[in-house]
């Protein structure tokens, strides 16, 4: 029981960063293949507040946020000012990413390469259950305001959105901040969860993880790149038995799912809006 539990434990640190990749690129409609590495700043900079400095957890977290926060700032105001393509900020984040990894490897403060053993486990399933709870309210609130809209405006046809007002730049520019929020909350979690991080759990592999989980739940919902997250998951470690075609089925779970839902699991829909439509679908008695 200990065992699941600390695999759905797992699975609602993955799912905050998913949900923060999907705000980006779901809902504002640019690539990212370095969303990992600002998962890692919130891991480092939280675990290295708490383990040096016995900074509180909770303000460890808050920290780890504006940490992931500030650093998409860096890295966004040159490339989205630049006005980059999707593609090309992929690149540009990916180069990014790979910057920052061997940065976190040369520190000091970070242990180097060999990561950075012995942190408090704070991080409990209650707690990512709340913070999971927080950060879906959040972002549907986000989504429904009118900065949500500007965003999906962006995504759906930028220069129609420009043309009507809409500035691309800070539009992209919000959509990036928030997104590395939560991927901040998701590395703190994550480090006071596992007690040891270090920068090879934050590579390209990762964030093309994360990718997959957006893409396969779909790029208009909240719920689906949830509901994709979790069972990437929790599907390896089920038929961990399997050894390697565990693999195999993952690959085979991704290439059925561009088959037969190629718009994903949930498409532009929510899992209360399914649910609901399929109430009202049912014949009158």
């Amino acid at each position: 029981m200990n065992y699941v539990l600390s695999i759905v434990t797992l699975a609602g640190i993955n799912m905050i960063a998913v949900l923060g990749l999907s705000i980006f690129t779901g809902f504002t409609g640019l690539f990212s293949f370095g969303h990992a590495a600002l998962v890692g700043i919130g891991a480092y900079a939280s675990a290295i507040l708490t383990y040096y400095y016995f900074v509180p957890f909770p303000i460890a977290l808050v920290a780890g946020m504006a940490a992931s926060a500030l650093v998409s700032l860096v890295i966004g105001i040159p490339t989205l000012r630049a006005r980059l393509r999707s593609d090309y900020f992929a690149i540009a984040i990916l180069g990014f990413g790979e910057a920052l990894r061997v940065i976190l490897e040369n520190l000091e403060i970070t242990n180097g390469a060999r990561g950075l053993p012995g942190i408090e486990p704070f991080t409990t399933l209650p707690i990512v259950a709340g913070c999971l709870a927080v950060s879906v309210w959040v972002a549907s609130n986000f989504l429904r305001s009118r900065y949500g809209a500007a965003c999906i405006a962006v995504r759906e046809d930028p220069v129609a959105a420009e043309m009507a007002g809409i500035n691309l730049f800070r539009t992209r520019l919000l959509s990036l901040v928030v997104s590395a929020a939560f991927c901040g909350l998701s590395g703190g979690l994550l480090a006071h969860f596992l007690s040891f991080i270090q920068p090879v759990m934050f590579t390209l592999v990762q964030s093309t993880a994360l990718l997959a989980a957006v893409i396969a739940g779909g790029m208009g919902s909240i719920t689906g790149p949830l509901i994709a997250s979790f069972i990437f998951i929790a599907m390896p470690e089920a038929l961990r038995v399997a050894q390697m075609w565990r693999l195999v089925a993952y690959g085979l779970v991704l290439v059925l799912i561009m088959l037969f839902r190629p718009q994903g699991l949930m498409g532009y829909q929510e899992l209360t809006t399914f649910f609901r439509r399929s109430r009202n679908d049912r014949p009158a008695a």
